[in-house]
């Protein structure tokens, strides 16, 4: 099969040529970096991807094929996916097919042979933006879709990757209790991570009522990741809220985001993001690091709990960018991690309610299992360890 050219223009005019793959058109989104160096078909498929085009960083990409089990959706929730280069010829033992098949099945515009550092060093510099690229449109035409798509900026993106209805996942070995996970764009592999913890796992809506959720009797409650900007889920932030003094709550990524949402704090966007596997994260208590895997554009505020404005970050990330500790309705609110390249908030705890979240991914689907350990200080929040 011949070659198509395939062509990706960003929102301030760049433009990037290389070879169309997967399926053949056009497609918009915010391009974001990621620097992870596999777990390719993790990433494509992760719902908080929805409405962003995937570039990365790793120059060679698909080596490995792909595999049924390593899916964490139905189906990619991403806008589009950038590579250096595709494998032509893929090797593993698990593998069912290759990468180029497998987003041409899912729909996935695609675009290969593009100079990916060039492009990552951009948005870099430039900070995340939207971005037009496919086959089939000349890059005049591919410039002005750039130009006029929305920024992340607003978007309620949760609402289009959540679940349309509720469903139960069972313990896996010994059943020792209950969560509800509230549905923000959930990966395949958090939901297992908790049912490795003994529990039985309820999946509702990202829209869910604290009645409604308070009605199945859970032992806990998690907040999952998702995509887009926490600020429009005014309702989620509502019904978090209501549950705050009646529940142990762990959240992770977007829910982290709510959770801040929920306490009273802000939230803003970052100029490009955390997406990778090896972002470095402090544990504010013992010092010692982490090195976790992100996908997020946003982060909490938590000077905006107080009446001081945050320090200008330079140099080393230092605590001192982090109040020490804030004032919400419920009680005091402290960092509990920070990550060591911008110095911005990783983790957060309630002093007297056992409620915390992190920024990152401790089920590490794809990335590193350095922070696993949090499932089993939720288990701990809930009474449930023995």
């Amino acid at each position: 099969m011949a070659e198509r050219p395939g062509v990706l223009v960003t929102a301030d005019g760049e433009v990037f040529r290389g070879t169309a793959i997967g399926q053949a058109g056009t497609t918009v989104g915010e391009a974001v970096f990621n620097t992870a160096m596999s777990g390719y078909q993790e990433i494509i498929t992760d719902p908080s991807y929805a409405g962003q085009v995937v570039v990365m960083t790793s120059p060679h990409i698909g080596n490995y094929g792909v595999a049924e089990a390593d899916d964490q959706a139905d189906r990619p929730a991403l806008a589009g996916f950038v590579v250096k280069t595709m494998s032509r010829r893929p090797s593993n033992w698990r593998a069912t097919g290759g990468l180029d098949e497998y987003l041409t099945e899912r729909n996935v515009v695609a675009l290969s042979d593009i100079d990916t550092r060039r492009l990552t060093r951009h948005l870099r510099d430039r900070g995340a933006m939207p971005v037009a690229m496919g086959s089939d449109a000349d890059s005049a035409e591919l410039a002005e879709l750039a130009a006029s798509a929305p920024t992340m900026e607003g978007q309620d993106l949760a609402k289009n990757v959540s679940t349309k209805s509720s469903y139960r996942v069972g313990a896996v070995g010994e059943r020792r209790g209950r969560v509800v996970a509230i549905d923000l764009g959930i990966k395949r592999d958090i939901i297992a991570a908790l049912n490795q913890q003994g529990l039985d796992v309820d999946v509702v809506p990202y829209d869910a009522s604290a009645d409604e959720i308070a009605a199945l009797s859970p032992d806990g409650l998690f907040l999952s990741n998702g995509p887009g900007d926490p600020e429009p889920l005014t309702a989620t932030a509502s019904t978090i809220n209501r549950l705050i003094s009646e529940l142990p709550i762990f959240g992770i990524c977007l829910g982290h985001q709510v959770l801040g949402l929920a306490l009273g704090a802000s939230t803003y966007k970052l100029p490009f993001g955390h997406h990778g596997g090896n972002h470095p994260v402090r544990r504010m208590g013992d010092r010692r690091v982490e090195i976790t895997s992100q996908n997020h554009g946003f982060a909490v505020d938590l000077w905006s709990l107080t009446e001081r404005e945050a320090p200008p970050a330079s140099g080393l990330a230092s605590d001192d960018l982090l109040p020490a500790s804030v004032e919400t309705e419920v009680g005091t609110l402290v960092p509990t991690h920070q990550n060591l390249n911008d110095g911005t908030l990783e983790g957060m705890r309630l002093v007297d309610l056992p409620v915390f979240s992190v920024q990152y991914h401790p089920e590490a689907a794809p990335g590193p299992n350095d922070a696993s350990p949090l499932f089993g200080e939720f288990m701990a929040e809930m009474g449930l360890v023995s």
